[in-house]
């Protein structure tokens, strides 16, 4: 059992050993990227990596604070949804209408994986070969549409 401040510290381990992973790799539009914390450049689409001690996830959140841009931006993605899914090579779940613990609405489309834990220095490995290329898939993915979700 971890105290929350060691829990918080390994965590923190994990995020930057991966982000030291991913510098070498090249964003596929030549633009500089922090792989860990992705920046679309449109207000409430965000790249979104997380775990814990029992899976991994990565999803597009979609956290616009006005709810018709939130559903316009879910549509745009559900046109694409052949791209997005070529790109990364497999089929992501869909959620429209997410509500977290404050009751804030928003949508997501990810993937998890299960038996994997970010405490265990072990698992880290498998969760770099998790995030790695779904990350660049999406860089790749976005780098062909984020024009179209430009005002």
């Amino acid at each position: 059992m971890y105290s929350r401040q060691e829990a918080a510290k390994l965590k923190e381990t994990f995020w930057t050993t991966f982000g030291r992973y991913m510098q070498p790799v090249l964003p596929a539009d030549g633009e500089r990227v922090n792989w860990v914390n992705y920046k679309t450049g449109i207000q409430g689409i965000a790249f979104k990596m997380d775990a814990d001690t029992q899976h991994a996830g990565i999803s597009i959140v979609l956290s616009h604070p006005d709810a018709t841009m939130r559903q316009q931006h879910y549509t745009q993605l559900q046109q694409l949804k052949t791209l997005l899914h070529n790109e990364l090579n497999e089929v992501w779940t869909w959620q429209q209408d997410v509500q977290d613990a404050y009751g804030k609405t928003y949508s997501r489309i990810g993937t998890t994986a299960s038996g994997i834990n970010i405490m265990k220095q072990e698992d880290w490995p498998a969760l770099i070969s998790f995030f790695k290329p779904r990350i660049i898939a999406l860089d790749a993915f976005w780098s062909h549409v984020k024009y179209a979700f430009e005002v």
